[in-house]
């Protein structure tokens, strides 16, 4: 039967952490866009950092790199799977229910998919890897 038990414990983990990585630097363009206009999107010329859109590119920018690198993974991903719903219902949902008509699909996919990561970690190639033990173990009380 395939895929096997065997393959799945072993690429699982990769393709999670693969998925974190990629998630991370496209969401981090947002914020750079936002911050320091790289890629230029010109809706966002002159904004302001104090201002709603400019805290959602701090909050991409620093918390992209975080789940790019796979650090503080869970705390990150929770807050900005919480900044995409928040955006979805004040910027999207006003303009109608479906997220393909009102615009929302990549808020609700990126709130879904930072969901995922707060719940099951980061996975493979991960700086919260290298510092050792994950947080589950800790609730789990092992050593």
């Amino acid at each position: 039967m395939f895929p096997s038990p065997a393959f799945t414990a072993t690429w699982s983990p990769r393709a999670q952490g693969l998925l974190r990585i990629i998630v991370g630097f496209l969401y981090l363009q947002h914020g750079a866009s936002k911050l320091f206009g790289v890629p230029h999107v010109a809706m966002f010329d002159g904004l302001s950092v104090f201002s709603l859109m400019g805290a959602a590119g701090v909050l991409e920018l620093v918390g992209g790199s975080l789940v790019l690198l796979g650090l503080f993974t869970r705390p990150a991903a929770f807050l900005l799977s919480g900044q995409m719903a928040i955006g979805y219902f004040m910027m999207h949902a006003p303009q109608g229910f479906l997220p393909m008509l009102n615009g929302g699909e990549l808020a609700v996919l990126y709130c879904f998919t930072f969901l995922y990561f707060a719940t099951a970690g980061s996975g493979a190639f991960s700086l919260d890897g290298l510092r050792g033990k994950t947080v589950q173990d800790r609730h789990r009380g092992q050593p």
